[in-house]
């Protein structure tokens, strides 16, 4: 199975990450990679630079950013394959605690849908 693991942080309170954090999670995701588990993972860049796209009765609007401050963004992913929800729980806690007590940080896990 695959699942999607959405990282959510507040642009306005998330720190920039530091070296050490950055080795750290470059541990986490080597140890994913050998397991198999990580297909593909990587951050976004900032919600100042975006383009929204919206459709209301059939017509659509382009707008590119900056945009107002957020409280709640995406800004990361990674997609996992692996034999349950809970495998795909326990890797993005692993993830997830490499963050220190500075880091006010979320994750969503959503199974990918497979084509019939």
């Amino acid at each position: 199975m695959r699942y999607m693991m959405l990282i959510h942080v507040d642009p306005a309170t998330a720190p920039e990450p530091d070296a050490a954090l950055m080795e750290q999670m470059g541990k986490v995701i080597e140890e994913m990679t050998k397991a198999g588990v990580l297909l593909d993972t990587n951050g976004l860049r900032p919600i100042t630079e975006a383009t929204k796209i919206t459709q209301t009765g059939g017509k659509q609007t382009v707008i590119d950013g900056p945009f107002t401050e957020s409280k709640e963004v995406v800004g990361g992913y990674c997609i996992l394959q692996t034999k349950s929800k809970e495998e795909a729980v326990e890797w993005s806690a692993r993830f997830l605690a490499v963050h220190g007590p500075e880091w006010d940080i979320e994750v969503e896990i959503r199974q990918i849908a497979e084509p019939a």
